[in-house]
């Protein structure tokens, strides 16, 4: 999950000009616009693949810092990173997994191969950022995107690969959501908040990525910051508002897809629902 759509007009300090503009902009947008997501808008450079080759990528390095340094054995049911805790060893074990991921030729891989790749080079560098400016209550805090009025990290241009500079939005919104049109996606793709979808034990890969799909569906949904009842209101996470277009394009697909991944019980309210709908995401950092 990227940039927080509700909220991309954050002002910073810079003087009284800037303020006053930010607030004519933000009164000439109608409300729908400050609750857009970025679209799934494909970059074409990486449609390329080779199914017929059958190699693997090696993601034991990523899974080997995962293990030591996320957290899931919260009351809450949310993981976290203990950032705090990272040793200097497990820094230079991040960092040389991000290092590789970049090097390699992955427009020569298969699709499944590239999925995994995309998925946890994401998550990874989303580690990395935090690290590098830590401490920080927010990602929201690390402002080092382009532009005036952005948030967080998600525009920068992180690495290069095969060439191209390539931040998370555009693996999240230019390479994964609209090249494989998955919305299991958005409960891989971990942005360092609470709100977020756990971050996976595991690294993704060819042999487990299907299953991990899935679990993430599944745990997302039935926990509370995914699906939950406040009376007669129907409280979402504000991840299926911002990106209904993934989730059915409309109230009743997103209804559908909850109910495909809502325990018996859930799957059951949701089918007989007809009261308020609202929707909430809490950014704090998923730290301990």
């Amino acid at each position: 999950m990227s940039r927080p759509p509700t909220s991309p007009y954050r002002i910073r300090p810079a003087g009284l000009a800037a303020v006053a503009l930010a607030g004519m902009l933000c009164l000439a947008l109608p409300a729908a616009a400050l609750q857009a997501a970025p679209e799934a808008d494909p970059w074409p450079r990486w449609e390329r693949h080779n199914d017929r080759n059958g190699l693997h990528i090696d993601h034991g390095a990523w899974r080997e810092f995962l293990q030591r340094n996320l957290l899931v054995e919260h009351p809450s049911g949310i993981h976290r990173v203990d950032y705090a805790a990272v040793t200097r060893v497990d820094r230079l074990i991040l960092d040389g997994y991000v290092k590789l991921l970049a090097g390699l030729p992955i427009s020569t891989y298969s699709r499944v191969e590239q999925k995994a790749y995309w998925i946890n080079l994401y998550n990874a560098l989303t580690v990395q950022v935090v690290l590098d400016h830590y401490p920080v209550k927010s990602i929201l805090d690390i402002d080092i995107s382009p532009g005036v009025f952005s948030n967080g990290p998600w525009g920068a241009k992180l690495l290069r690969i095969e060439g191209e500079a390539v931040s998370l939005d555009d693996i999240e919104h230019r390479i994964l959501r609209p090249l494989w049109r998955d919305p299991r996606v958005h409960y891989a793709l971990n942005c360092a908040s609470l709100g977020c979808p756990n971050l996976a034990r595991e690294a993704y890969a060819t042999f487990n990525i299907e299953r991990l799909l899935e679990a993430g569906a599944r745990a997302y949904v039935n926990h509370p910051r995914g699906v939950r009842f406040a009376g007669d209101t129907l409280v979402v996470s504000s991840l299926y508002v911002w990106f209904q277009a993934d989730f059915g394009d409309s109230r009743e697909g997103v209804l559908a897809h909850l109910r495909r991944y809502a325990a018996p019980a859930l799957a059951e309210r949701l089918a007989g629902w007809s009261g308020g709908y609202d929707h909430a995401y809490d950014w704090a950092l998923n730290a301990p």
